[in-house]
């Protein structure tokens, strides 16, 4: 008979998930033995199906055995290294249409699929011959304290686009190692940051449905005329790398790749070199939710044990991707911790962003930062803290940073037409004078917009992935048409200037003497702007500055870093305050009570003094900030000799003078000085 969701025995699914380590599930090879489990609670009938490659249709199917707790298990007196397998599930008699298959389903502890290539992505599972690889004493590179780290967000492709154009025969993971100083290794390096943060790279759903034609399961693409996801927030495989990276160039539609794991060891060399180079990894996970077209196989073992539901029976969609995962299920729990330790062990990762975090439950989150730890004490775990709802603060209660939209918004603004904000003279709604005081602190609990109890677990940033580009906001907010205007060429927007050039100075000042972690996004050191680009699909809004490049695997998304030339002077400020910002704990690790700031008739005048109380740095530090882009304000500098480290144009970790008394700082710039002793 088989169980209903509710009647299976939830004690020993917890036995399952505590006891059971993170190897339990899947395919895994001891000895002569190969063990196949799956778990698929209220199915009356589960086999695995061997074949001996991926185009045999027809393979050797077993039938699998059912322990209580809904588990299936199966044995072979054989090592299956290099085999293909894959499950075929008897779905039970209480099913929806949409749940029943006599189809193949890959594994969803998967290290390797091969895929065809379509939206569908109907693959088979590959039983890895794990070779030794060697690291070469490689390990973690996270720091102790993370207030330390500077980030840098970027998507593989648009970081190797330009070598993608001369290294043809290379793959997109490799073409990062040879790509030199444009948006490679080397180019990071010159930068100073020293953590990259890229975008997901777990197997996800590339392809969409078809734009304006309704496929055979119902679904009727009416919103992405790219049919891509191009970002990949719609993870298939939790275990395994994303295998189109492993290629030189896309596969055809409809064709199989990922025939062999190369791109495992590719992102291992690229991890390798990145630690080497003194670069932290940080990947972005989307857990929330999983593909929302493909043939995953979570929705065939059983949906109602992995999937949340509204009261009629449907897939719930507080994650806009309507398919949420029940991150609370124990097994549900124990694959996200398993896949989590398995990046670590294998990879080397160093942390993670947690792709709307809020979704998943908060015993999960507090499993996953025990369990992370106990490999790497010193893991990176980032959360986005929204997702059916808003709650940072409950993030750094458990001891996660998460990403600090209050200082973005604050700083930058949330929209440039209506609510720009701090930068540009304005006030956004939500924002104070006390509020951007805060936000320099660490944006700390109990003060006007506190979200965090500490502010190691502010992630402060002014751009990512989402919205518009720094760049792009900012010539919005200055000229309002230039958010429907349609331009001719990207050339139009290379090169930011005047008061454009002066307010994204400010916007990096501000981000890099505010306490806590740094990110950015790929190119906002040069000003990089998003115009949608030309395309042969139909596209409405080409010429104009995109807000959301999800689905663009084309020029609207990759980066020209010959665009660094023509912005150096915006480049070399971020270069000067980044290597400023490094060598002075005093400006990432100060308490909030160390921090004093000045008084002005003008709220949008900021000064304010950094002791260096509790901290290695040997200097206290001066800083004011002018947001008036019609007055020239004066600061009195505190008694003594004061080194000039920033000024409206130049930024450096080596004085650039020697000033006293009072100081001038004109319309929407700032300067740093720090004392001599």
């Amino acid at each position: 008979m088989v169980q209903s969701f509710l009647e299976i025995d939830h004690d020993i699914l917890n036995v399952i998930a505590e006891r059971y380590g993170d190897n339990y599930f899947g395919c895994t090879i001891r000895g002569n033995h190969t063990t196949f489990r799956v778990f698929c609670p209220r199915s009356p009938y589960v086999e695995v199906e061997i074949f001996d490659s991926f185009e045999q249709e027809s393979g050797d199917r077993k039938a699998m055995a059912r322990n209580v707790a809904g588990v299936w298990e199966l044995t072979v007196d054989e090592k299956l290294h290099g085999k293909y397998y894959g499950y075929r599930v008897v779905p039970p008699n209480d099913s929806r249409p949409s749940e029943g298959t006599d189809g193949l389903i890959a594994d969803p502890y998967s290290r390797w699929v091969t895929v065809e290539h379509t939206y569908m992505q109907e693959g088979k599972t590959l039983i890895l011959n794990e070779d030794e690889y060697d690291w070469e004493g490689d390990t973690f590179l996270s720091p102790v304290d993370q207030r330390d780290l500077v980030i840098y967000e970027a998507h593989l492709k648009d970081l190797t686009w330009q070598t993608s154009r001369v290294e043809k025969s290379l793959s997109w993971y490799q073409r990062f190692l040879k790509v030199g100083n444009n948006g490679g290794i080397e180019y990071l390096k010159s930068l100073g940051i020293n953590a990259l943060e890229l975008l997901p790279l777990q197997k996800f759903s590339y392809l969409e449905p078809p734009y304006k034609s309704e496929t055979a399961e119902g679904v009727h693409n009416t919103w992405n005329p790219y049919s891509l996801n191009y970002w990949g927030y719609m993870t298939s495989f939790f275990f395994m790398p994303e295998s189109l990276y492993g290629l030189s160039k896309l596969p055809t539609p409809g064709a199989p790749y990922g025939r062999t794991p190369d791109a495992i060891k590719q992102l291992k060399n690229m991890v390798k070199g990145l630690h080497k180079a003194g670069i932290s990894v940080i990947v972005d996970v989307v857990y929330n939710h999983t593909s929302q077209y493909d043939r995953n196989p979570l929705k065939f073992l059983d949906r109602d044990y992995y999937y949340r539901h509204d009261h009629y029976g449907n897939y719930t969609s507080e994650s806009g991707c309507g398919n949420d995962l029940r991150t609370e299920s124990p097994l549900a729990r124990k694959l996200i911790i398993d896949s989590v330790l398995y990046w670590m062990k294998e990879f080397h990762i160093d942390g993670f962003r947690f792709d709307l975090a809020n979704l998943i439950d908060r015993e999960t989150l507090i499993r996953i930062r025990e369990e992370a730890r106990k490999v790497n004490p010193d893991v990176i775990l980032i959360g986005e803290p929204w997702g059916g709802g808003y709650n940072p603060t409950g993030f750094s209660e458990i001891g996660w940073a998460s990403w600090n939209d209050q200082i973005r918004n604050g700083v930058k603004g949330s929209d440039p037409v209506h609510d720009s904000g701090y930068i540009f003279g304005r006030w956004q709604q939500e924002t104070s004078r006390l509020s951007l005081e805060n936000f320099i602190r660490g944006t700390i609990l109990h003060q006007p917009n506190g979200r965090y109890h500490r502010s190691s677990h502010s992630v402060n940033y002014l751009e990512s992935h989402d919205g518009y580009t720094l760049a792009d906001f900012i010539k919005i907010a200055t000229n309002h048409e230039n958010a429907s205007k349609v331009f001719k060429s990207r050339e139009e927007l290379v090169t930011l200037e005047g008061n454009e050039l002066n307010i994204a100075r400010l916007a990096a000042l501000y981000l890099m003497v505010s306490q806590g972690i740094v990110m950015i996004h790929a190119g906002q050191e040069y000003g990089r702007s998003k115009r949608i680009a030309e395309t042969p699909v139909p596209e409405p809004e080409q010429g104009k500055l995109d807000h959301n490049s999800y689905n663009k695997d084309d020029a609207t998304n990759y980066m020209d870093f010959s665009d660094v030339k023509r912005n150096e002077a915006l480049f070399e400020y971020y270069c000067g305050l980044i290597r400023l910002r490094k060598s002075s704990p005093a400006l990432r690790t100060s308490k909030p009570e160390n921090i004093y700031f000045q008084s002005y008739d003008d709220a949008l005048h900021i000064s304010f003094t950094v002791n260096n109380d509790g901290t290695s740095d040997p200097y206290t530090y001066f800083v004011s900030m002018n947001s008036n882009g019609k007055v020239t304000q004066t600061a009195q500098l505190p008694e003594g000799e004061w080194e000039l480290m920033v000024s409206e144009t130049v930024a450096s970790d080596a004085p650039i003078s020697v000033i006293s008394g009072i100081v001038k700082i004109p319309p929407y710039s700032g300067i740093v000085l720090r004392k001599l002793s």
